[in-house]
C-alpha cells in the first residue's frame, strides 16, 4: 500500500464527474467513509433565486467575466501612475503581458456567488449605489486625503500637487460632508437569498485590483531572489530594468495596493490583505531557511520525514494559497457577511485549498512542461535547491534522492541525476494526486453555497486548475 505523509493520510472521494477520469485513492475504504461523514453534517443548501441556471450548463469562468476582468486590467493600469516614468514602467510591465488573472477572477466569482447572503449586504448595496456613501466607483478613486499631502510633485498634476520650488502655505481644512443615512439592517429573520443582480460591487472589483498587484509586486521581487531570466515569456523585469529598480517597483505597488485598500472602508479587509503580505515576506524567509535546513539536517538521511512535507506545504500556503485564501474571504466581507455567518468561512477554506492545489500542479509542470508552455524556464526549482513534491515523491522510493536534497543540487550532474530519479518514480503522479485530493476539498466546500451560475463557474475553475498544462 502506498505510503502518504502523515498529514496526508486523509483524502476525500473525487466528485462523480472527475472520479471516473483517474484511479482511486490508494486507502481502502476511507474515502468512502469521509464521503458518509460529509454528507451527514452538510448543512442543506441555500435556494437559489429565481435566476438559478440550468444545472446542466457548465459557464466558462473567463468568458462569462470576460467584460469585469477587461475593464478591471485597463483601470488597474491608471492607479500606477507615477511622477518617475521609469517607476510607472517597471509598475506595470507585468502587466502588460498575459496572464492567467486566477486571483482577480477568484474575487469576482466569489463576489457573484456569495452577494445577497450576508446580514449586511443591503447596506453594501446601498453604499455601491448611494453618492456620498463612499462605496461607487467614482469616490473609490478620490483620496481620504487632500491630493497634495499624498503626492509629491508631478507637473501632469498642478492642481493636485505642490512644488518644492516654494516654501509650503498652511491650507484651510476641509469643510466634512453631512452624515448619510444608511438603511437598517436586515432582520435575522429574513431569509436569505443571493441578490438578483449578482455583479461584482465596486469596492469587490477594486479589491480584485488589488490583490493582483499585490501578486506582481510578489513576482519583481521573487524575480530578483531568483534570479529569473524570463517571466511571462518575456525577458524579467531585473533582466530588463536590473534588480535595485526591479524591488523598487514591487515596493511602489505594495504602497500603491495599501493606499487603495483603505478606501474600501473595511478595517477587516484591511488586516485580511495586511497579512498577506507579511505572509508572502514569512514563506520566502522559510524557503530560504528550508534550503539551509535540508543542507543541516537530512545529510545521511535514508527517509522523507514529517517536517519536510510540513515546511513544504506551509511555504506553499504562505507565497501562494494565502492571498487567494484570505482574498475570497475579504470578497465576502465587501459583500456584507458578518461575523458568525458561514460565507466567510467557505471563502476562506475554498482559496486555501485551490490555492495549494494550483502550486502543486504548478510544480509538476516544473518537471513536465518546457519553457514555451510556462512562460518561464522548466527544471527552475532544482536550480534553486528547491526541492516539491515530485522530488519529496521520489525520495520515498529511491533514498538516494535524500544526499541531492540535502546538498541542494549543488554538484555538476546533480539536477540532471535527480530529474531522472523523479522521472523514475511516481512522484509527479503523487504530486497531481494530491493537488486532485485539495481541489476536491474545494470542490466540497462550494456546496454550502446556493446553486448559481458563477458557483458552477467555480466549479469549472477548480477542474481546470488541476487539469492544466500552462
Amino acid at each position: 500500500m502506498r505510503r502518504w505523509p502523515p498529514s496526508h493520510s486523509v483524502r476525500l472521494q473525487r466528485s462523480n464527474y472527475l472520479l471516473s477520469q483517474r484511479r482511486p485513492y490508494s486507502v481502502p475504504g476511507l474515502a468512502q467513509k469521509l464521503a458518509h461523514e460529509r454528507d451527514a453534517s452538510r448543512p442543506s443548501p441555500v435556494p437559489a433565486g429565481p435566476h438559478q441556471p440550468n444545472p446542466l450548463s457548465r459557464p466558462d469562468p473567463y468568458v462569462i467575466l470576460k467584460p469585469q476582468l477587461d475593464t478591471l486590467r485597463e483601470k488597474l493600469l491608471g492607479l500606477l501612475g507615477s511622477a518617475h516614468p521609469t517607476l510607472t514602467d517597471i509598475a506595470k510591465y507585468y502587466f502588460l503581458h498575459p496572464s492567467k488573472q486566477l486571483r482577480p477572477l477568484l474575487i469576482l466569482l466569489f463576489s457573484c456567488a456569495t452577494n445577497g447572503l450576508g446580514r449586511d449586504w443591503d447596506l453594501k448595496k446601498w453604499a455601491a449605489e448611494c453618492e456620498g456613501a463612499s462605496g461607487r466607483g467614482d469616490e473609490l478613486d478620490r483620496p481620504l486625503s487632500r491630493p497634495d499631502v499624498l503626492n509629491d510633485w508631478n507637473p501632469s498634476m498642478p492642481d493636485h500637487t505642490a512644488s518644492f520650488s516654494t516654501v509650503f502655505s498652511l491650507v484651510s481644512p476641509r469643510r466634512p460632508l453631512p452624515p448619510m443615512s444608511p438603511p437598517p439592517r436586515r432582520p435575522l429573520s429574513d431569509p436569505l437569498a443571493l441578490a438578483h443582480d449578482t455583479s461584482p460591487l465596486p469596492t469587490q472589483t477594486r479589491l480584485a485590483q488589488i490583490v493582483e498587484m499585490i501578486h506582481v509586486a510578489s513576482l519583481l521581487h521573487d524575480d530578483v531572489i531568483d534570479h529569473a531570466d524570463l517571466r511571462r515569456g518575456a525577458a524579467s523585469a531585473p533582466t530588463a530594468f536590473g534588480n535595485k529598480y526591479t524591488i523598487l517597483g514591487g515596493d511602489f505597488l505594495l504602497g500603491r495596493a495599501s493606499a487603495a485598500l483603505s478606501r474600501l472602508g473595511e478595517s477587516e479587509v484591511v488586516e485580511l490583505i495586511a497579512s498577506v503580505i507579511t505572509n508572502l515576506v514569512e514563506g520566502e524567509i522559510l524557503q530560504l531557511n528550508k534550503v539551509a535546513q535540508q543542507s543541516a539536517a537530512l545529510v545521511g538521511a535514508s527517509h522523507v520525514g514529517s517536517d519536510s512535507w510540513n515546511i513544504y506545504l506551509k511555504k506553499t500556503y504562505l507565497k501562494t494559497a494565502s492571498l487567494m485564501a484570505k482574498g475570497a474571504r475579504a470578497a465576502v466581507v465587501l459583500g456584507g457577511a458578518r461575523e458568525g455567518e458561514l460565507w466567510k468561512e467557505v471563502a476562506y477554506a475554498y482559496g486555501r485549498n485551490l490555492g495549494i492545489a494550483f502550486q502543486l500542479v504548478d510544480d509538476v509542470l516544473d518537471y513536465e512542461s518546457g519553457e514555451a508552455a510556462l512562460g518561464k524556464p522548466g527544471g527552475a526549482d532544482l536550480q534553486l535547491g528547491l526541492a516539491t513534491g515530485p522530488a519529496l515523491y521520489a525520495w520515498e522510493e529511491h533514498p538516494e534522492m535524500g544526499a541531492l536534497i540535502a546538498r541542494k543540487f549543488e554538484k555538476e550532474g546533480d539536477v540532471e541525476l535527480a530529474r531522472d530519479l523523479v522521472r523514475r518514480s511516481s512522484g509527479v503522479e503523487r504530486t497531481r494526486e494530491l493537488a486532485h485530493a485539495y481541489a476536491d476539498k474545494a470542490l466540497e466546500t462550494l456546496q454550502h453555497l446556493p446553486e448559481s451560475e458563477a458557483r458552477i463557474a467555480l466549479e469549472v475553475l477548480t477542474e481546470r486548475v488541476v487539469k492544466r498544462t500552462w
